[in-house]
Formats: structure tokens, sequence, C-alpha cells
């Protein structure tokens, strides 16, 4: 009887190990965005290939007035959203499930927060560091940026999201209130709703899946 017990107790413990293990397997992560197929020719063979847009070169000033562009991130995940500070809508859900991002991996340098304002008129440098004391967040994590209002805008469409003023929306601009998972090549490899807790927690699981498959090629 006592070994009949004995051999029940260790096969629920085989399940569980086994059940959690499978939970914790990361999904494979497809590249978004627009992407160009050419064929060449290789001994003789015609071999396809498939070149996903990479996010293009940038320069932008955090909250620091320090200037970041692509090298800033280079072989890193980062995340990336645009918000401006005096939104009185989706801002203040979305920056506090950043935070959420902020907090999990704040010690993980592999990991960097950029947030892109898409009102550079008000938000200066000085308006952003302000916000960012606020929120009690650092630059070396956490990039609020400003700059070019131009090149911001660009820089959405360029993401695949809607940044644009309208006099119509509360505050003066209509914007995503997505986060976008950007992978150490610099391609969009994932798009999450960023006022929606349970899909930042998708996020979360995701960067880490990133995270992960760089120490694996490492």
């Amino acid at each position: 009887m006592e070994r009949r017990f004995w051999k029940g107790a260790i096969s629920a413990i085989l399940l569980l190990v086994i059940g959690a293990s499978c939970t914790q397997e990361k999904r494979e992560l497809p590249v978004l965005g627009p992407y160009a197929v050419t064929d060449v020719i290789t001994d003789g063979k015609l071999i396809t290939d498939t070149a996903y847009t990479q996010i293009r070169p940038f320069l932008f000033y955090d909250q620091d007035g320090a200037e970041i562009t692509e090298a800033s991130v280079e072989g890193k995940v980062y995340v990336s959203d645009f918000f401006f500070t005096s939104c009185p809508t989706i801002c203040p859900k979305m920056k506090q499930q950043m935070l959420r991002v902020y907090e999990e991996y704040y010690d993980n340098p592999n990991l960097l927060l950029l947030s892109h304002s898409i009102d550079p008129k008000r938000d200066s440098v000085a308006r952003l560091k302000e916000f960012a004391t606020k929120l009690g967040v650092e630059s070396s994590k956490w990039h609020l940026m400003t700059g070019n209002r131009d090149s911001i805008y660009s820089m959405a469409k360029h993401y695949m999201i809607a940044a644009q003023e309208d006099g119509k929306a509360p505050g003066g601009f209509a914007h995503s209130g997505a986060f976008l998972l950007v992978d150490q090549n610099r391609q969009i490899r994932g798009i999450y709703d960023g006022t929606d807790p349970e899909d930042v927690d998708v996020l979360i699981d995701d960067i880490e899946g990133l995270l992960n498959n760089t120490k694996d090629e490492k």
C-alpha cells in the first residue's frame, strides 16, 4: 500500500514538472513588417531569399539631453511606443504598463525602452526629465525622447502605427496605444496593446524569449 502511494506521488510530481516545462516553452515570434523577396542562383540552383525591413536609423534626444540613435540599441532588445506628457486619455495607462516592463527587466542591460513624444513642441528635454522623475525611472533603461516633429511622425509610420495632430482628439493628438517589441536586428517581432495588462503579460514573456534566444546563439 505504501509503495503504491509513493509511486502515485512520484507520477504526479513528474506530470507537474512536465506540465511546467511545457507552459514555460516560449513561442516562436514572426518578423513583422514589409519584406523583399529576391532570387539568387548559387551553384546552378535557384535560391529564394527573404529580407525583412529593419527599423531605420534615427536621432532623438532623451530626458537627459543625450543623443539616442540606432547605435544606442545595437545588439539589444527594446520596446517602443508613442505618447505625449499632457495626454489625458490612454497615456497614463500606457506608462503604468510600461513601468511593469521597466521593473521586470530593470537589472537586464540587454533590454531598453524607447518612448517617442508626438508633442515635441511642448515636450522639451526639461519637461521629459520632470516626467521621468515623476515616474521614478532612469534614462539608462528608459529613454523618453523628443526631437524633430517630422522625424517622429515619420518614425511612427515606419513602425506601422498611427500618430498625428488632431484638434478634435482629447489633448490635440491621436495616437496608437501600441507597444512594439524590436529584436537585436532592429526588426519588429510583436505589437501589443499597451493599455491591456494581459497583453503586456504576453509582451513580458516574449521579451524573455528573445533574450534567451540571444543567449543560446552565443
